[in-house]
């Protein structure tokens, strides 16, 4: 029973794989900041663009 848990508390597989998930879910979110805000500048730049041809 001691080296079961001996076993289980050494184990660090999980913890990389925490560390891993976290990582991509930064990642994640940083790409979506960018793209929101390039999003709406881009949109800004279109429809200036659209005005320009339109009048």
């Amino acid at each position: 029973m001691k080296t079961l848990i001996k076993r289980f508390k050494d184990d660090e597989s999980g913890a990389t794989a925490i560390e891993y998930g976290l990582i991509a879910a930064l990642i994640a979110v940083a790409i979506i900041a960018a793209v929101k805000t390039l999003g709406g500048t881009l949109n800004d730049t279109f429809t200036e663009i659209d005005d320009e041809l339109n009048s």
